[in-house]
Order: structure tokens, then C-alpha cells, then sequence
């Protein structure tokens, strides 16, 4: 299977795992926020239905209350007895079970059926207008119970008269008589059951839209989290790439996770890219320094054994033996001390900062050039007093690298310019011959650690011991060639700057 094509397929799993992770009902937070959003809109359905119900109660009980006082309060005006009643009875008639009805039906009271009853002293009906008390008129009386309180109450009561609700109130007549006044609510109750009926049936309806519609924003919202968790899955599945993409409408709490989290992401992505490169180069350093070894190593035993063989009988064969092995111990020496040396930049070492002057040390220099290759043309433009903050044994170390460079690759006659100056806010030495110089790839490893150019000798670790001091120092290194044209080294270190006391005096501790 193709890279790409294994990355596809990480990419699916891990976004399948991600959104069944997410979708996993009322367990997952999509589900628990939808459920939140459903309980909370079916408890306000429910209270605005129950508020309207009341409310519309309210308001036809006292219509109908309303009526019934009015009633009340026209009898007691008019003063009046049983004998204007009896009178009047071709107005007043007495519903029974084989005459009409004689209350008519009022739609906008919503009143169907109205009760009259008069009360001897007992509590029995009595006759009005030569009508019979009827069933219902019993009823009524046998519901009330006290009818004298009724008169003296200011809001008439609930009654049930043969299975129908009734509200009920009582007058008093002049000669003494107790009226009841009562209006039936059967059809107020009809009416609130019905509104009750549909306020449900909208308010279940209007719950299943806004549940479906809570679903939706919800999974769209929380969008973004099943882009990490799908992002986060591919990565635990080795794609390092992988980052959380944007999303058009993101919640600002949202947008600053991801961002969050994509610069974590970047983080271990880098670290994990320079742990493997540095595990790698220090594979390759291992390699490179045993092989390093083994060479000294195996001239030294080498000789040994002719030595211990008795091999070696004439006093000039002994001593070049010796010479030999004393040598190859020097160099083996010399490796192990570069190795030591980079080791402890690797480190990043405390170094020991102060006031340096930088182009006495390069006058230094040149005169252990001269006095070592008396021959070769050196060239000091380094007057004057050049002060950078630095540690003194580190820099001299740079120089004579550089140097060394310079009297091992060429000629004894080649001209060396050694240059110090002021550039752009930073201090920069300059290290230039005119020797065979170096190819390009040759130059692009001039860093390289055990990099020779052309086979030649030395330990191949100057050239990166001076990168790491130079870089200890917060200042950069470049190498610029041209094969047949010579070589130029440049090394550019901050200017001096109050770096702060509290370093100068810690790193000085520590020699």
C-alpha cells in the first residue's frame, strides 16, 4: 500500500472512530446538551400552556361571576317579593323535564343554562308563577347547603347540580325570601379542555422541531471538537501533519482551543522531528567516533605486540615504534579532547561572559601564525580596541581553529587576511586565504563533524567546534568559497550589550 494511500486510510478510521465516538446518544455531549435544550423547552411549553389555561379560565369565570352579581345586585334595587315574582312569571320560567328551556344560550358569556331558584325558610324550592319546583331546582337547593351564607358572600361558589358544574350565588327578597342564581360552566370547561387538547398538540409539535433543530446547532457548534478529536486520533496513529482546520463560524472559545492546539501540535511535531534528527546525528557522531578511535587504537596495539614479540631488535626500529605509538596516543588524545569539548557545547555550558577585547586577540593570533609559518603573508586589520562580551578561552579557541584550518589546507606561502570591524549593530571576524578553497558540497558539510575536505588531516571537528562556541555566543558562522579562489570565514557575535549583571556575576562563579 502506497504513503498516500495508507495516510487516506489512517484519515477515514480515525475520523469514523471520532464521530461515533460523538454520536453515541444521550453518553456523549451532543446527546446531553440536546437532552439539556429538550427537558428545559418542554418545561416552558408546559408553564406558558398552564399560564394561558389559567388565564383564560380566570377570565370566563369572571365573566360568568360577573354576570351573576349583576343579576344579584339588579333584585336587591328593585325590591321586590315573592308576590311581584309570582307576578312576573311569564318572565321567569322553571325548566323541567317536559317544557323547553327557558334560559336562551349566550355565546359570548359562554352561559348554556341558568338556574332559578326561591327557598321557603327551610331550604326547600318553592313554586314561582304556578310552576312546580323541578329536578334540577331541587338539586340546586340540596347542593347549596347554607344559603344564607351565599348571601352574605361577595363571590358566588362551585356547585355540581346533577353532574354539571354550576356557579351559584343567593339573593334575599324583601318579604325575606332566598333566590339562587346560578349559571352553568359545563361549557367553559368544554372549551378549556379543548384549548388545553391543542395547546398540547402544538406544543408537542413545536418540541419536535425545536428538538430536531437543537440537534442540528448543536452538532454544527460542536463541529469543531470532532475536528480535534478526529485530528488528535490521526496523530496517535503517527500522522504528525495533521492539524485542526478552521471552521466558518467558530465560537471564539472555540477558535482559540484550536489555534491552542494547533500550536501544541506544531510544538511536538518539532520536537518530535528534532529528537529523531538529533538521535540520528548522534548515531552518526558514535559511528564516526569509533572509527576515529580504532585507527590510533589499532597502530598502538599494533606496535605493541611487535613489542611484546621481540619483534623489534635494532634501537631505530624500537624508537620509530615508540615515536609511532607516542604519536598516534597524541592524536588519540587530542580526538578525545574535541570530543569533550563538544560534548559540553551540546550542553549549552555556562561560559565565563566579560569585557573582550576581540581584536587583540586576533593580533595574538597572527603573531602564533607568524612565529609558527614564518613564510606565509599575514595581514592584520585590527587596530584599536574592539570590546565584546564574551568568554575569552572560547573565542581564542574560534581563532585558532580557523587558523589551523588555514596552515593544514594550504600552502605555507598562501596570504592570510585577518579582519575585525563594526557592521550593522554586531562585530564581525574575518578569517580569508587564497588557497585551492573548497567545492560546493565539499562547503555545505564544512560543519559536518568528522568532515574532511579532500581526505586531508586533522580530526574533521574544528570546524563545528567553532560553530558551537560561536553559537554558544548567541552569533552565527558562515563559510563562503569558491574552488581555485580561497575561503573566507566569517563569524559575527553581538555587539556589547548590558547583558545583565546578575548573568556576568553568576557565569563568572563557575569557571
Amino acid at each position: 500500500m502506497s504513503e498516500g494511500r495508507a495516510r487516506f486510510v489512517t484519515r477515514s478510521r480515525a475520523r469514523f472512530r471520532a464521530r461515533f465516538r460523538c454520536r453515541r446518544g444521550s453518553h456523549s455531549l451532543c446527546g446531553k446538551l440536546t437532552l439539556m435544550y429538550v427537558v428545559m423547552l418542554t418545561l416552558g411549553i408546559g408553564l406558558a400552556t398552564t399560564v394561558s389555561v389559567m388565564g383564560m379560565r380566570m377570565y370566563l369565570l369572571d365573566s360568568v361571576d360577573t354576570e351573576l352579581m349583576s343579576m344579584r345586585g339588579s333584585m336587591g334595587e328593585a325590591r321586590i317579593g315573592m308576590e311581584q315574582v309570582d307576578s312576573l312569571g311569564a318572565l321567569v320560567a322553571v325548566r323541567d323535564d317536559n317544557s323547553p328551556p327557558f334560559s336562551a344560550e349566550d355565546a359570548d358569556s359562554l352561559v348554556r343554562h341558568a338556574l332559578f331558584a326561591a327557598l321557603d325558610g327551610t331550604g326547600q324550592p318553592l313554586a314561582v308563577g304556578g310552576f312546580t319546583p323541578t329536578a334540577q331546582q331541587r338539586a340546586l337547593a340540596g347542593a347549596v347547603g347554607d344559603p344564607a351564607a351565599l348571601v352574605k358572600d361577595d363571590e358566588p361558589h362551585d356547585v355540581r347540580v346533577a353532574g354539571s358544574p354550576y356557579r351559584v350565588t343567593a339573593a334575599r327578597l324583601d318579604d325575606g325570601t332566598t333566590v339562587l342564581l346560578a349559571t352553568s360552566t359545563g361549557t367553559l370547561h368544554d372549551v378549556l379542555t379543548k384549548a388545553l387538547k391543542v395547546g398540547l398538540v402544538f406544543g408537542a409539535l413545536l418540541l419536535a422541531l425545536l428538538g430536531c433543530l437543537t440537534m442540528f446547532g448543536v452538532s454544527r457548534r460542536l463541529r469543531p471538537l470532532q475536528d480535534m478529536v478526529e485530528t488528535s486520533s490521526a496523530i496517535a496513529e503517527g500522522d504528525l501533519t495533521r492539524r485542526v482546520p478552521s471552521s466558518p463560524h467558530p465560537a471564539q472559545e472555540v477558535e482559540q482551543l484550536r489555534l491552542a492546539l494547533n500550536s501544541m501540535l506544531q510544538q511536538v511535531e518539532s520536537a518530535y522531528r528534532t529528537r529523531e534528527r538529533s538521535a540520528a546525528q548522534l548515531r552518526r557522531f558514535v559511528a564516526d567516533a569509533s572509527h576515529e578511535l580504532r585507527t590510533p587504537l589499532s597502530a598502538i596495539r599494533g606496535y605493541h605486540q611487535l613489542f611484546d614479540k621481540g619483534m623489534l631488535r635494532e634501537p631505530a626500529e624500537r624508537e620509530r615504534a615508540w615515536d609511532r605509538m607516542t604519536g598516534e596516543a597524541d592524536r588519540m588524545g587530542r580526538l578525545v579532547d574535541e570530543l569533550l569539548t563538544l560534548a559540553r557545547l551540546d550542553q549549552s555550558p555556562e561560559l565565563r561572559f566579560r569585557n573582550v577585547d576581540l581584536a587583540r586577540l586576533v593580533r595574538d593570533a597572527a603573531e602564533d601564525l607568524r612565529a609558527q609559518q614564518p613564510d606565509r603573508p599575514v595581514t592584520v586589520d585590527a587596530d584599536g580596541i574592539l570590546l565584546v562580551h564574551a568568554d575569552e578561552s572560547g573565542l581564542r579557541q574560534v581563532l585558532g581553529n580557523l587558523i589551523g584550518n588555514v596552515r593544514t589546507h594550504t600552502p605555507a606561502d598562501v596570504p592570510v587576511r585577518l579582519t575585525v570591524e563594526r557592521a550593522d549593530g554586531a562585530v564581525r571576524l574575518c578569517v580569508a586565504d587564497e588557497g585551492p578553497g573548497l567545492t560546493e558540497e565539499d562547503a555545505s558539510r564544512v560543519f559536518d563533524r568528522f568532515f574532511r575536505a579532500g581526505g586531508g588531516g586533522g580530526s574533521g571537528l574544528g570546524m563545528a567546534i567553532v560553530q558551537g562556541v560561536v553559537r554558544a555566543h548567541g552569533g552565527e558562522v558562515e563559510v563562503h568559497t569558491t574552488p581555485g579562489k580561497g575561503l573566507k570565514a566569517t563569524v559575527t557575535l553581538p555587539h556589547l550589550r548590558a547583558r545583565g549583571t546578575a548573568q556576568a556575576t553568576t557565569t563568572n562563579a563557575h569557571p
